[in-house]
């Protein structure tokens, strides 16, 4: 089953930089928008992994 999170973003000088709303502590950044999304991607992975 796949699960949907809302992605909040930012820019931090030339970075995207992102959080997952409904899962505190995910954090991530990319250099665009598709890098940010596969990273956060991976932050979360990782941290249900724990």
């Amino acid at each position: 089953m796949e699960r949907h999170f809302t992605l909040e973003y930012w820019m931090d000088d030339e970075w995207y930089v992102g959080k997952l709303k409904e899962v505190p502590g995910v954090f991530s950044q990319g250099e665009t928008l598709d890098e940010l999304e596969t990273n956060i991607r991976d932050a979360y992975h990782l941290m249900v992994a724990l």
